[in-house]
């Protein structure tokens, strides 16, 4: 009787271990579904890592600096996720950041008030975007092509009405501080960009539009779907984006750079989005993922920094980084269509 007691005991004692398991690896699996699980895991070991090597990684004034690190880049993935979608990429980004405080700048110096001069920048920005846009799409010249001549074209404007010099960006300490001189503004308006874009591609029409335009450009088409009118509005999108993070990043450090920017901040922003998990092949994305590749490069940047390794090793991490998240994206994707050889 009391053998029998003990086995009931037993089996009742080991019934809750055996569903918490399963509720664990339940859990584990949800997780695995996602598409920015990979990239969440590695941010995560990453500043585990950061923060048992070096205790002053988590305090109040390096947070400020991370998110300094991401916010630039983390904006203007968003932009170049919604044109790598769509089979497409935008290699003037960094340069058309480096022109709108410029623009801003010298709306201001004749007689605009600094919001509609910063308006009227984004304008000009929205412009370049539908330009780059327009040729390659109407001209059937390949964006990679277009935008490199947009890189060398923009380079040159900037520096000619910049003269090479710097400049310091109008306005007051309050309005500098809202943009960008505030230590977490400028993340707060990455935050608030990555929701609105993410809202964009997963819950609206056009980012539907935009996953069918990558996913295959003749089936949308022939489903009544404006590819060119969906890419064009890609390349608008991320010209808007990268001036206004030059905007804010102008305003974070006090000065308007003619050479900030450039080719770093265009593949910080690619980088961001392969890391998250955007295919180069067209068709799927995410703009979360987007953000937290944008985390994992700061991270590392200002792990680096910390513990004192030579900041020409960085380039190369970025280079494995890719490498390293593309593979297991993919692998991560054929586990999740069951197809894993």
């Amino acid at each position: 009787m009391s053998t029998n007691s003990g086995r009931a005991g037993g089996a009742q004692a080991a019934a809750p271990a055996a569903a918490g398991l399963r509720g664990l690896r339940h859990a584990v699996s949800g997780f695995l579904v996602w598409r920015e699980a990979s990239v969440i895991l590695v941010a995560v070991l990453l500043i585990l890592y950061f923060e048992l090597t070096n205790a002053n990684f988590l305090t109040n004034a390096n947070i400020v600096t991370v998110s300094q690190f991401v916010a630039a880049p983390a904006i203007i993935a968003c932009g170049e996720i919604m044109l790598l979608i769509c089979k497409e990429i935008d290699l003037s980004a960094g340069q058309t950041f480096a022109l709108a405080p410029f623009l801003v700048y010298f709306g201001a110096k004749f007689g605009l008030p600094v919001i509609p001069a910063i308006l009227v920048a984004l304008l000009i920005c929205a412009s370049i975007g539908l330009s780059i846009g327009l040729i390659t799409v109407l001209l059937d010249v390949p964006s990679f092509v277009t935008t490199l001549g947009a890189f060398f074209l923009i380079t040159g404007i900037t520096l000619t009405i910049s003269r090479g010099f710097p400049a310091t960006p109008p306005g007051g300490h309050v309005l500098a501080g809202i943009l960008g001189a505030f230590g977490y503004s400028e993340i707060i308006w990455a935050f608030l960009i990555v929701f609105g874009t993410h809202v964009l591609l997963r819950h609206t029409r056009w980012g539907l539009h935009t996953s069918a335009t990558g996913g295959n450009e003749l089936a949308a088409a022939e489903a009544g779907i404006n590819v060119k009118r969906i890419k064009v509005g890609n390349f608008i999108l991320v010209a808007v984006l990268a001036g206004f993070t030059g905007i804010i990043e102008a305003y974070r450090v006090g000065s308007n750079d003619p050479l900030a920017g450039g080719a770093n901040m265009m593949f910080f922003g690619v980088a961001s989005g392969v890391i998250g998990g955007t295919a180069l092949t067209g068709g799927s994305g995410t703009i979360i993922g987007g953000l937290i590749g944008a985390i994992v490069l700061g991270v590392l940047q200002d792990g680096f920094t910390l513990q004192g390794i030579n900041a020409f090793l960085f380039d190369g991490i970025i280079g494995a980084a890719i490498l390293i998240a593309m593979i297991v994206n993919i692998r991560l994707a054929l586990w999740q269509r069951g197809t894993v050889r």
